[in-house]
């Protein structure tokens, strides 16, 4: 019996935006490796995506390339040709708690924005009388729903509806870990370089204020604090950044811990 022959699938990712140079925003080919996919064999796509793509990626003139070590951050995140499968990084520490339904699939935006003052994160806070995480500091983001293609187009989609952030101001590097909220939500972080032209317009029906925290302040070990609680009749521990005015706790600082152990382990 002939070997099941393995195909390379394509690596777009549903943001079909062209940059000055030409390339994809979403997958970094060009035009005409893009019309010639389907005739190319897998050595030569495999070519691509492993030797060539990487490398436009973080090329002078991406906006990846105004991160001050883009390549250490792109080595540090799962690709963008597959979302991390898995029940979440933290699940056993919540496997007494969780809803006995499977989790709702969410995807967030870990938008990292370079400024002249050193890259900044892109955090939203809530407003009050949302169900979920009402009056809560998080990442731009919400639940994945059934015409999104894979999680990057759902963070994209949710960060065009929540502050008018367009598609071709964003150029998306790769995935962290799932993470598991007590509400019942796997969530799906992208992690992707902002232009730093992009003006927020927030949704005042979602959210009430935009903010920036440098990106810097998260990544130190000396910023983040575990926080006891009790919680269903057990003591846990939460994440927490102080930040001025503002409170950075729960998923979104549990996120950020995952992308920096990550960045911690890629030399």
């Amino acid at each position: 019996m002939d070997a099941v022959r393995r195909v390379v699938p394509s690596p777009c990712i549903g943001i079909c935006v062209l940059d000055p140079h030409g390339h994809c925003r979403g997958c970094a080919r060009r035009g005409d490796e893009i019309g010639a996919w389907l005739q190319m064999d897998d050595a030569m796509r495999e070519h691509l995506m492993e030797a060539v793509l990487p490398g436009r990626m973080i090329a002078p003139g991406s906006l990846a390339a105004r991160l001050s070590d883009p390549a250490r951050l792109l080595r540090a995140l799962e690709p963008l040709s597959s979302a991390p499968a898995g029940q979440g990084w933290n699940h056993s520490e919540l496997a007494d708690i969780l809803p006995p339904t499977p989790p709702v699939e969410a995807a967030v935006l870990v938008g990292l924005i370079p400024r002249p003052q050193g890259v900044q994160l892109l955090l939203t806070r809530r407003t009050e009388h949302l169900r979920h995480h009402g009056g809560q500091v998080g990442l731009p983001g919400g639940r994945i729903e059934p015409t999104d293609r894979n999680p990057v187009m759902a963070a994209i989609r949710e960060c065009e509806e929540e502050i008018a952030l367009a598609r071709r101001q964003v150029q998306v590097l790769g995935y962290l870990d799932p993470f598991l909220t007590i509400t019942g939500f796997r969530v799906s972080p992208v992690v992707a370089v902002i232009d730093p032209a992009f003006v927020a317009e927030a949704d005042p029906s979602e959210v009430a204020e935009v903010f920036e925290v440098p990106f810097d302040f998260l990544m130190d070990p000396a910023n983040l604090r575990q926080v006891p609680m009790e919680y269903r009749g057990r003591m846990r521990h939460v994440l927490e950044y102080t930040w001025p005015g503002q409170r950075i706790w729960g998923a979104t600082a549990a996120i950020l811990y995952n992308l920096r152990r990550r960045l911690e382990q890629v030399p």
